[in-house]
Parts: C-alpha cells; sequence; structure tokens
C-alpha cells in the first residue's frame, strides 16, 4: 500500500554500509516516503539537528564496534536525549535479542533483525508514523472532547471528503454501520459544516423510548391527550425547528410511526398527538441504524418510500477493523483524553502494546477502544502501558469451521497475541510460526 502524497514522511536511515542504506531507501522510497542517509554517529546527529524527521531506523552495529552494539546504543541515547519525541526503529544483526530488548529499554520504538523481512519493516514503520501523527494531532488539543472524529486512513478520507460535499445541502442523510463506529459523531459533524451550525441539534433514540411514548415524543402533545398529559409538550420536530433532529436506531420505528415520519418528511408539518391542528416545521433529518434496512424492507417491517426519502445520501461507517492504524491513532488521542480527565501520570504504549492494539478486531469498535485505554490509564502502573494493561479479552470461541480461511488466521492470530499478552515472540511459538512469518501475517490482517 503506497503512501499518499500529503502523507510522504521523511526518514533517516543511519547505517555504515552502502548497500544497506541504499536496500531501505529503495524499498521506503516505493512506498512514497523520503529518505536520507548518514553513515556514523556524528553525521546522524548533525542531520538530526536539521530538524524535519518523522523517524530513524538505526543500525546498532556500526563498524567502530561490529558485535556489542555499544556505538549504536550510545548513538540511540544521545538521539533519545536531544529528541525524546522521535521514533527510533532498530536494526540488529540475526539472532541478537537480548541487544534488541537493552535498545527498546532505552526507548527505541521497535527493532528489526537483519536480513529484514520488508512487510515487517514496512508495517513497523507505518505503525509508529501513525503514533507520531496522532500525538502531534492530540499535542495541539487544549481539551480533546470525546466523541471526535479522528481518521487517517483511506476509508475515513473517502468520508470526511463526501461529508463535505454533503454537509451544506438541505437534505436527509442515513448513516449506517456497526454499534460504536461514532454514526452520532458523523451526524453532529454534518450539523457544525451545514447552514443550520448555530440551530438546534436534537436526538431521539428510537431504541431506548417505548413504543407507546415515541410519537408522543416525536410530535409532541396536547393537554389531556392522555393520562399523564397534564399540559402541552412539545415534541422534538418542534424543538428542532430551523435546526438538526437526529434519529437513532430508525430501524426500530414501528411500521405506524414510519408512516408519519414519511408525511412529515413530505410536506414539512406535524401534529401533536391529542391535536387537530397541524404546525409547519423546518427540520433537516439525519437518522442512523446498525441494522439492514434493506432487509428490514424485504421483511415488510420497513416502509421502503420512507428508506428513499431518508438515504438521499448514505454514508456507511467502516467497522474499526477496516480502518488500518486508526487504531493506533484513536488509541492514542484516547490515552491524551483519558489521562488528562483523570489527573493520571502520562504514559505511552510499550511495542507490545501497540502490537496488541492492531491485532484486536475491535466487535465493539471505536467504542470498545475508549473503554480499554480509560481502564488501562487507571489501571496500569508501569511508565508504559503494556499489552497486559489493556486487558483485551480473546475473541470468543466459536467454531473455526464455520469461518473464512481469512477469518480463521485472524482469530488464531488475536487469540495468540491475547493468550501471551501481546507479545509476538510468544505468539509466533504458539502458533508454530517463525517470528518473520508471524509479523508477515500480522501487518496483512491490518490491511
Amino acid at each position: 500500500m503506497s503512501a499518499e502524497p500529503a502523507e510522504r514522511a521523511r526518514i533517516l536511515l543511519a547505517d555504515d554500509q552502502d548497500d544497506i542504506r541504499e536496500s531501505l531507501g529503495l524499498v521506503l522510497r516505493a512506498e512514497g516516503y523520503l529518505t536520507q542517509g548518514s553513515a556514523s554517529p556524528a553525521e546522524t546527529l548533525l542531520l538530526l539537528e536539521g530538524g524535519g524527521f518523522d523517524a530513524v531506523l538505526l543500525d546498532l552495529n556500526f563498524r567502530a564496534d561490529t558485535t556489542s552494539g555499544a556505538e549504536g546504543m550510545k548513538l540511540l541515547a544521545s538521539i533519545k536525549n536531544a529528541h525524546p519525541e522521535l521514533p527510533v526503529v532498530v536494526l540488529t544483526g540475526w539472532g541478537s535479542i537480548p541487544l534488541a530488548l537493552a535498545a527498546l529499554r532505552a526507548g527505541a520504538a521497535d527493532f528489526l533483525e537483519k536480513p529484514w523481512e520488508n512487510a515487517r519493516l514496512l508495517g513497523v514503520l507505518r505503525g509508529q508514523l501513525a503514533l507520531r501523527q496522532a500525538e502531534r494531532t492530540t499535542a495541539s488539543l487544549t481539551r480533546p472532547k470525546p466523541g471526535a472524529i479522528i481518521g487517517q486512513s483511506r476509508p475515513m478520507r473517502e468520508l470526511f471528503a463526501l461529508v463535505a460535499k454533503i454537509a451544506p445541502a438541505d437534505i436527509p442523510v442515513l448513516i449506517t454501520g456497526e454499534s460504536g463506529t461514532g454514526k452520532g459523531a458523523f451526524a453532529r459533524h454534518i450539523a457544525s459544516l451545514s447552514p443550520r451550525r448555530d440551530k438546534p441539534f436534537v436526538t431521539l433514540d428510537l431504541g431506548a423510548v417505548p413504543e407507546t411514548l415515541v410519537e408522543a415524543e416525536l410530535f409532541g402533545h396536547a393537554r389531556g391527550a392522555f393520562t399523564d398529559a397534564k399540559a402541552d409538550r412539545p415534541g422534538r420536530f418542534e424543538i428542532a425547528d430551523g435546526g438538526v433532529l437526529f434519529l437513532d436506531e430508525i430501524g426500530n420505528a414501528s411500521l405506524a410511526t414510519q408512516a408519519r415520519l414519511l408525511s412529515v418528511l413530505e410536506d414539512g408539518r406535524i401534529t401533536r398527538v391529542g391535536d387537530a391542528r397541524p404546525r409547519r416545521i423546518d427540520v433537516r433529518v439525519i437518522a442512523a441504524t446498525n441494522a439492514d434496512l434493506g432487509a428490514l424492507v424485504a421483511a415488510g417491517r420497513f416502509r421502503q418510500d420512507l428508506l428513499f426519502r431518508l438515504n438521499t445520501v448514505e454514508l456507511a461507517l467502516p467497522p474499526l477493523r477496516h480502518r488500518g492504524d486508526d487504531c493506533l491513532v484513536l488509541a492514542n488521542h484516547a490515552l491524551q483524553m483519558f489521562t488528562g480527565k483523570h489527573a493520571a501520570p502520562m504514559r505511552a504504549f510499550a511495542p507490545d502494546a501497540v502490537a496488541a492494539l492492531r491485532a484486536h478486531v475491535w466487535p465493539g469498535n471505536v467504542r470498545e477502544l475508549n473503554h480499554v485505554i480509560e481502564r488501562a490509564v487507571l489501571l496500569a502502573e508501569g511508565a508504559k502501558i503494556r499489552a497486559g494493561d489493556l486487558r483485551i479479552a480473546p475473541p470468543p470461541d466459536i467454531a473455526l469451521e464455520s469461518m473464512t480461511l481469512a477469518q480463521a488466521e485472524r482469530y488464531l492470530v488475536q487469540r495468540a497475541l491475547a493468550e501471551t499478552g501481546g507479545d509476538g515472540e510468544a505468539a509466533s511459538r504458539r502458533l508454530g510460526l517463525s517470528r518473520s512469518a508471524f509479523y508477515r501475517r500480522l501487518a496483512a490482517l491490518k490491511r
């Protein structure tokens, strides 16, 4: 997957071997990254002083010390001291795991063994760049807001472009997607970009209101319309007059309620329950559902003419598992938000936590991720949040024979990571894979 032009990160390649720098550069430039090489510690530090780099690939075994990695470790310490926010991915000779672990303890973001696997290299780099971008974004926010729409993946960029086109148009919008994908946040975003931005934004969750009260909630009621109606009361449509009414879980509306909604959308008039006088209203309706309305139409449980009225434009929100490294961007945003909310010590994600975040399929989507990060902020004790602090439950035990091959592979990788606390090496052993083969599968699953 090639990087978009707006994502042309600049990578410093610090290695004393010309052929290694050239090989790394070819791989990274093919993905759209900008690269520059340095052949010595002094040159590396000089280039970094000029700024403008987004990550460093650092060989730990410079020619002056080809076995212990002492000079590379010294350079790593200098880089982290001068540029603590800069992600450094270290390169070690095959089998140098103790040296790699020492580098991680010294502040390296991750490590790669030589000869490296290109998929693993690109996966690690994308993850670190996504985290750094999230840190830059959240650092500029004085108070991150719950429900903010954050995303850099292609599906989200396409959605943002579509919203920019349809928000100013005074048309109904239908937002579809799984629970927890942010349908309410998108509805508010559309309203904020529309000419009605300064008018009321009113919501009603049709899944949370008893059927006997839905019409009174939507259209209001007159005094004496029913036993507890002791005074006239406007409904959500009247309250939203001039603004936006967000109808969540529209698939739960009864056929009778659907008929009245259709009438309002067609003639712009509502009638309170128990009143004969129609009232003109001017409301933009945005509806949302996690149900398949087409299937409900086929089953006779949803009016096709209402569906046509509601989905002048449909926004289909992708589940988090289809958004690539957006899970890391969202996790870092949530980390900033919840450490501020709870006045907790600021922490970062350890590499095993990053691996666990990327491997999890997030059945509860963004809502689940926020819950996981808030709990980790409250319960973690170390300087970094580790995979065990996330307490991501393994996926439910379901019959492998009922899965596709891709689903079964995702399930087994996720379960292995969950059961080993995000330890990629232990997870690879559990699955009977080499570590490089395991990381190739892990990188493929996030695409």
